[in-house]
């Protein structure tokens, strides 16, 4: 019987060796293809005929497949050892090529934006059919894109400017060593390992985790803060003052195809449902036996006199894939693919990225995991999680390259639906004692990414405003402090180390705003869950459905066809009325 174990990749796929001359073939016909697509320039003209035009769309996504596969394997290289001098020479390299071939075809997006008139736009988007969404959503930019010579400009300075700052970031952050005092011995931990302790039974251990890790970044405040706040003038300088975006928030909602006012409408709905959470807490400092929960107690187990239980990699593998499998064999034979193309790094190693991602590059191409696995029940859960995102990728595959991706607000769907499963799946299995810890631990999970994702939103607002008004690091800590004060209200006592936890999110360097796609994502599957629950089987293929758009469709739109109303308030307080449930069937558990 298959044996799965802990081990890493394998990116052969993309390419044997970079340094060989086949892959070195790979660049110059990519380099040459989008040499030849530029001579098409000369031929652009509004009336173009439709056929012309697929023809062009085609010889896009055949361009954008062979840069993703290449650039690919230089990213996933790079996120499995950022120490290695030889992958940071690969993956500059790559993103210079990357910014060279965009500018090469850059030519045509702008044509379409800004040069086509509405009639011809109508008449050429007629027969595009998955592509037509991705066409419309793009001449939604016209107004905010400049001219060839200033978006050529942009994509190159992009490489050396905000690209290198959060490669630098990267560099700084994954090379911290921490020293923490474990029994009698001092052991020198990576974060991830680190995180482990903040999760202790030993409350004077989870102080220390967490303090070892906010002394760190105190430590190189000067530095990251410098970082931060140069990417968020960056953010403010092209989004609000070059290209003329009303908000940088604006900027990420109408890159993700989505409204202002669906978005304002879930960061209220959150902002006002804290006090769901702040129940939550009360409760588990009941359980802790303490008065109180400090921050540092925030993910301690709630049932710390029930022994953890601990999971092999091999059990975990296959109670996600029977997880999904009860709700459908094609996820499951989705899931199944990319552990039978060894697609997954799970180990853990010095140099290898923080916490997990999932990898999409090309619809023909399996996507690849990355999860630091050390046996804990979250750890199961990353799986899911994760898996979730490579399902979604894989029900999306007969999609061209443009649309396969959803959209970052339903991007979180899929892997936050395949925990829920997860958790139906092991709720059946197990005792009152373990039901005690999972579910403590899932309304943790859903603490941090629906309640804490949100407010982490609402942080990066009022920075984004705030550095651009020429605030201090200190201040920045100060509105993140004010910020965790409001979240948590009387319910945890917060300590003012805390204030420097904002340095420590890759997310607000990486991609500004992203964090409420978490909250989106998690409160919608909570809705598609609820929903799954009464129909039965007969909801599943309407699910499959959802996820095989991809970004097909407009997220308000392709969820309305299913009777959600993502702008409505009401819809999002439907997902913490079930977070509300959970928190009272925990408390029937006590």
């Amino acid at each position: 019987m298959l044996k799965y174990q802990a081990g890493e990749w394998d990116l052969t796929e993309l390419a044997k060796n970079p340094k060989s001359v086949a892959f070195q073939k790979q660049i110059l016909e990519l380099e040459k293809q989008a040499k030849k697509f530029e001579k098409i320039k000369s031929k652009l003209e509004p009336k173009i005929t439709s056929k012309k035009f697929m023809s062009i769309l085609k010889e896009i996504e055949e361009i954008s497949e062979k840069m993703s596969k290449i650039g690919g394997y230089a990213s996933l290289s790079y996120s499995s050892d950022t120490q290695s001098d030889e992958a940071t020479s690969l993956m500059t390299k790559m993103s210079k090529l990357g910014s060279e071939i965009s500018n090469k075809i850059l030519f045509f997006d702008l044509w379409w934006k800004t040069q086509v008139d509405d009639k011809n736009a109508k008449r050429l988007m007629k027969n595009t059919g998955e592509l037509n969404e991705y066409l419309s959503h793009k001449r939604l930019f016209a107004k905010y894109s400049l001219s060839e010579p200033e978006e050529r400009i942009i994509n190159t300075l992009d490489v050396t400017g905000i690209s290198a700052l959060v490669k630098l970031y990267d560099k700084i952050t994954n090379a911290y060593e921490y020293k923490m005092k474990v029994g009698n011995k001092t052991k020198i931990l990576t974060r991830e390992e680190l995180t482990n302790y903040v999760r202790s039974t030993n409350s004077k251990i989870r102080e220390t985790a967490y303090k070892t890790i906010l002394t760190k970044y105190t430590q190189n405040k000067g530095v990251t803060g410098e970082i931060y706040q140069n990417i968020v003038l960056n953010w403010r300088d092209e989004g609000i003052e070059i290209r003329g975006y009303k908000s940088p928030i604006s900027m990420r909602n109408i890159g993700n195809d989505v409204d202002d006012k669906t978005i304002d409408s879930l960061l209220s709905v959150c902002r006002k449902n804290s006090s769901v959470f702040q129940k939550f807490f009360i409760q588990k400092a009941k359980m802790l036996k303490m008065k109180k929960l400090r921050r540092y107690d925030l993910y301690a187990p709630a049932a710390a006199n029930i022994k953890e239980k601990n999971y092999s990699y091999n059990a975990s593998v296959k109670l996600v894939f029977e997880s999904l499998g009860k709700f459908s064999e094609t996820l499951e034979g989705f899931a199944r693919k990319v552990f039978d193309e060894n697609h997954v790094d799970s180990s853990i190693r010095q140099g290898k990225r923080d916490g997990a991602f999932c990898s999409t590059l090309t619809p023909k191409i399996t996507p690849y995991v990355l999860v630091n696995f050390t046996g804990k029940s979250r750890d199961v859960f990353t799986l899911a999680h994760e898996l979730g995102h490579a399902v979604h990728s894989q029900a999306a595959q007969d999609r061209s390259i443009l649309v396969q991706d959803a959209p970052l607000p339903l991007a979180e769907t899929a892997s936050t639906f395949s925990e829920l499963l997860l958790y139906d799946n092991l709720s059946s299995k197990i005792s009152d004692d373990e039901k005690k810890i999972i579910l403590s631990e899932k309304i943790d999970d859903l603490y941090a990414t629906i309640l804490r994702q949100s407010f982490f939103t609402i942080f990066e607002i009022d920075a984004h405003k705030q550095i651009g008004n020429g605030t201090t690091v200190e201040g920045i800590s100060k509105i993140y402090l004010q910020n965790l004060k409001e979240q948590f209200g009387n319910s945890v006592n917060i300590s003012e180390d805390f204030a420097i936890e904002w340095s420590c999110i890759p997310h607000f360097h990486h991609t500004p705003f992203y964090c409420y796609a978490y909250s989106f994502g998690n409160l919608l599957a909570l809705s598609l869950f609820q929903r799954y629950k009464k129909e039965g089987k007969d909801f599943v293929p309407a699910y499959i459905d959802i996820l095989a758009a991809g970004g097909s469709k407009k997220p308000e739109d392709l969820l309305s066809e299913y009777g959600f109303n993502i702008r409505s308030p009401k819809f999002w307080q439907e997902g913490f009325d079930y977070v509300n449930e959970q928190v009272k069937a925990l408390s029937s558990l006590n």
